[in-house]
């Protein structure tokens, strides 16, 4: 099955190692890991007791994907990419490492907010916000898709991603219901939350779910309405002192319009 039909059918697609994409991370893993040790860093992105450096779009990479003097962001990965949404002007990528014993609570996290955490792997889609004190859900960042790229070698039990193979297709059949009739530019204006959590239990009772482990120099891509999630760590796992790190890349759309394309 090609990467294109995988994403179609399953909502997440694996690639294999590729030497471009291993050259990128060998120019990337320093930067990333030192950015993990950053005093102002460690205050805006550590969470969960310390077990997960959010890093959100920390990752000082220019349009091209590349850091410094190392090379632009390419591949086969990229080249899917690519053939899928366009030539893209990356956005900063997000860094995201998970250390042993994730997840412990939250500051402030309710105990129904951290079992969800911990027994359903935070599950969720992209861009659909909680806004106000009710934390409902609108529709504020509707991203492209999501390119996950490994930057340290784990075992498979180091707090993976995981993927409920066939929710996008679940998902769009829910959104289309309410946003159909809606013009796109007001779209994040309407209120999903019932209609996304009955979805998201549709999602948990009918799709399977799937680890997606991959190493340095693989890639994985993941559709941007499929559910997805961080499972927590296993004991035992192995991975290095800098912990399990992925660079993420979720570029919104240009064109809110094709968010349910």
């Amino acid at each position: 099955m090609t990467p294109e039909a995988a994403l179609a059918t399953k909502g997440w697609c694996r690639f294999d190692h590729d030497p471009l994409l291993s050259q990128w991370v060998h120019a990337v893993h320093p930067i990333a890991a030192a950015l993990t040790r950053d005093p102002r860093n460690i205050e805006d992105w550590l969470r969960c007791g310390g077990t997960w450096f959010a890093g959100v779009n920390v990752l000082p990479n220019d349009a091209q994907g590349g850091v410094e003097d190392g090379p632009q962001l390419c591949g086969r990965a990229v080249d899917v990419v690519t053939a899928l949404h366009g030539a893209q002007n990356w956005d900063r990528a997000q860094v995201s490492v998970i250390y042993p014993r994730y997840p412990l609570p939250m500051e402030g996290e309710s105990a129904a907010a951290f079992a969800f955490r911990r027994d359903r792997d935070a599950a969720h889609v992209d861009g659909l916000l909680p806004i106000g004190p009710d934390r409902r859900r609108h529709l504020h960042e509707p991203h492209g898709f999501v390119l996950g790229i490994p930057l340290t070698e784990t075992s498979k039990g180091a707090s993976p991603m995981v993927v409920w193979e066939g929710s996008h297709k679940i998902m769009q059949a829910a959104f289309c219901k309410v946003l159909a009739d809606v013009a796109p530019r007001e779209w994040g204006q309407v209120d999903l939350t019932d209609i996304y959590q009955a979805a998201r239990r549709q999602c948990f009772a009918d799709c399977p779910r799937v680890v997606v482990h991959a190493q340095p120099g693989e890639a994985y891509l993941i559709h941007r309405l499929a559910l997805h999630g961080v499972a927590q760590w296993v004991d035992g796992a192995d991975a290095p002192p800098e912990g399990r790190m992925i660079a993420y890349f979720r570029p919104e759309l240009s064109d809110i319009s094709r968010w349910l394309a």
